[in-house]
């Protein structure tokens, strides 16, 4: 019965979404709240953005069911319902007053330490036959990890769909992949519940987007991904390897790009479009190719990856490299931080 009861929460959380995404489109219609093309953008029509506050809104009143129901445990419930309302919050008010980069990482540095100290630091790590445990130290890889993560969905959220898509991927195969490790159902539903309100939110956002996130959505997205795989470690010593292999398609294209552009003396922060999958939209002159090119390359290649690591644990670390080594190649055959051609 309750997890019937917990499905029924997940498929009221996508409805949600999907009327909340509507309405805040209508309201930024009528208030003008527009994205304006410029010449770092991806699109060329004035769009309305926010639409990632219905993808908040519809998953805390989930995870708040979840935990009243006693699926998930009041840790869980807080790590990622209290910093990922932090992470919105300081995402909404950036999208309108242009925060400074030093009071965005304040913040979710914070919500970082936050939800490591709700899920008790970082979790042990099998690699091979070793088996790390990292301690006080894995507070501090566990905050950059969660931060990198969480930013680096607000660098990939370029395109239509390739966010919001991109997280369904993740937390859907993770949930699947779970249930091979011994993953228990605290971690399966809030990734299920998230899985449904992203794809409320993805039916307004699919290309030719008709509204478009906001950074209150994206680094909530990247936060409550990270954090959701933490959650799985708990219970499998695999499970941030396979969820890393999950991940792959954006940390690589995030990653080879800001190593490039450091690289160049390029400030993290400064406006570009020269990740791999903005180089691919301008050369295939379409946000749908690439963004179903990107959810081929996780179907066909990171999720049979991602499967192997799961099924065969003391290969997982392995596979990592296997998995990501043939996408870096690809992100810099693509093009991932190369530098941009400047007008005049």
């Amino acid at each position: 019965m309750r997890a019937e009861l917990w499905w029924s929460i997940v498929a009221l959380a996508g409805l949600v979404s999907y009327a909340l995404t509507g309405w805040t489109r209508t309201a930024a219609l009528k208030r003008g709240v527009l994205d304006i093309p410029n010449e770092r953008s991806s699109h060329v029509v004035p769009t309305p953005r926010g639409g990632g506050v219905a993808i908040v809104i519809a998953m805390t009143a989930g995870l708040v069911a979840l935990a009243v129901l006693k699926v998930i445990g009041i840790d869980l419930l807080l790590a990622l319902g209290g910093g990922g309302i932090a992470i919105a919050i300081v995402g909404y008010l950036d999208d309108r007053h242009r925060l400074s980069a030093r009071v965005r990482l304040a913040v979710h540095f914070a919500a970082a330490l936050w939800a490591l100290a709700w899920l008790g630091g970082l979790p042990p790590l099998r690699f091979g036959e070793l088996t790390f445990s990292f301690g006080w130290v894995g507070y501090v890889l566990g905050a950059l990890g969660i931060v990198w993560t969480l930013n680096l969905f607000n660098f990939m959220d370029g395109i239509d769909g390739i966010a919001a898509s991109e997280a369904i991927f993740i937390v859907s195969a993770g949930a699947g992949l779970g249930m091979l490790t011994n993953v228990s159902g605290e971690a399966l539903a809030p990734a299920m519940l998230m899985a449904a309100a992203c794809g409320g939110f993805l039916l307004w956002n699919w290309p030719p987007a008709r509204i478009f996130m906001g950074d209150a959505g994206s680094g909530y997205l990247g936060y409550a991904v990270v954090v959701l795989a933490l959650s799985a470690a708990r219970h499998s010593e695999v499970a941030l390897l396979v969820w890393t292999i999950l991940g792959g398609l954006f940390f690589v294209d995030a990653t080879v790009t800001l190593a490039r552009r450091l690289a160049r003396g390029e400030r993290p922060y400064e406006a570009h479009r020269s990740h791999a999958y903005q180089w691919l939209s301008r050369r295939w002159e379409s946000h749908k190719r690439v963004t179903l090119f990107c959810i081929g390359l996780n179907l066909l290649w990171l999720l049979p990856c991602a499967w192997y690591a799961a099924l065969r644990p003391a290969l997982a670390g392995w596979m990592v490299l296997v998995a990501l080594v043939p996408m870096i190649l690809g992100a810099l055959w693509a093009g991932a931080g190369r530098r941009e051609q400047r007008a005049g």
